[in-house]
């Protein structure tokens, strides 16, 4: 059974979210407020696999719960929901670890297209699947197991979310090729995404925290002017 968290302190949006969840075939636990929704996670040992935040909650916020969510999984998705004009609001929702944002207000059809979609993208890869990929990719410092999915640099391990994840996993398949956006945002997101290109963007800004020694001067997530991102070792 797939498993959602849904925080959303509005009862009529709430009860909205989760009917049509429950019709797509999701089994869902429902929270009022942003510490319910961390005493859920806690209380079923965090077996979820995605977690729908609003960002305005009473007693912790979206922001808060999506910090503390990561802090205890970088395997379970993360979708934010904003308001439609604060664009602050989705940036610093994907800069906490967000794999995406839902902005409100939305139609049925988009958030079960949206959470379907980051459900595929965490789901783990079966054994029969893990036994035809490459086990690793190696480029300068960093290595990227396909089948452990984990990067290391000079054997330290990296903490990735999946989006990002599958991000490297794109730029270290092709060392030195400039990768255009749009191209990143379909292979990563998938072609039917509803959201902006510039998800793209504040991915590469998480990831250049992560992997580069100066993210405001990075040597190895480069920016391709007027098309998007490139990676050397």
């Amino acid at each position: 059974m797939k498993r959602i968290l849904v925080a959303e302190d509005e009862a009529a949006i709430r009860e909205f979210v989760v009917i049509n969840l429950k019709r797509a075939g999701y089994e869902v636990w429902e929270a009022e407020n942003g510490q319910e929704a961390l005493d859920l996670f806690d209380q079923q040992n965090g077996d979820f696999d995605i977690a729908l935040l609003d960002v305005m909650m009473p007693i912790l916020d979206g922001f808060a719960v999506c910090r503390e969510l990561r802090k205890r999984s970088q395997n379970i998705g993360i979708i934010m929901l904003t308001a439609r004009t604060q664009e602050m609001d989705r940036v610093s929702g994907l800069m906490l670890g967000a794999d995406d944002y839902v902005t409100k207000p939305f139609s049925p059809s988009e958030l079960v297209a949206r959470v379907d979609a980051l459900h595929r993208r965490v789901a783990v890869q079966s054994p029969a699947e893990k036994k035809q990929v490459k086990e690793e990719v190696v480029s300068g410092d960093f290595t990227l197991n396909l089948v452990n999915r984990t990067l290391s640099n000079k054997g330290k391990l990296i903490d990735l979310t999946h989006v990002e994840f599958q991000i490297m996993e794109y730029f270290l398949s092709n060392p030195g090729k400039a990768l255009d956006r749009t191209d990143i945002l379909n292979r990563v997101w998938g072609e039917g995404y509803y959201g902006e290109e510039k998800i793209v963007d504040v991915n590469v800004r998480r990831l250049r925290m992560k992997v580069e020694e100066e993210p405001s001067h990075p040597k190895h997530i480069v920016t391709v002017w007027g098309l998007g991102y490139k990676w050397q070792a």
